[in-house]
């Protein structure tokens, strides 16, 4: 992750944001205290709280492990070919 001071960051406002946007890397911006402050998109954002929600949910741990557990022993569901089409849109 790219680490700026905060002075740098307030003066080049806009081409950090976009570069953060379309890049979709974090930027760490730090304080003349010492503190800092991590800038993300929104984009970025929802996607790691949605992967936090799904980590801490034991149940949807347990369905994700169970699953890859039969896909690596080749045991687990296999559509027929008309559920093939149907999710493909074929």
């Amino acid at each position: 992750m790219d680490s700026i001071s905060v002075n740098q960051f307030r003066d080049n406002l806009k081409s950090f944001i976009e570069q953060v946007v379309s890049r979709h890397t974090p930027l760490k911006v730090t304080r003349r205290s010492g503190e800092a402050f991590i800038v993300i998109s929104a984009e970025d954002w929802e996607r790691e709280q949605e992967t936090l929600y799904v980590m801490q949910n034991q149940g949807l741990m347990k369905q994700i492990a169970g699953s890859l557990d039969t896909h690596n022993k080749g045991t687990g569901y296999k559509p027929d070919e008309r559920e093939i089409n149907e999710i493909t849109g074929v």
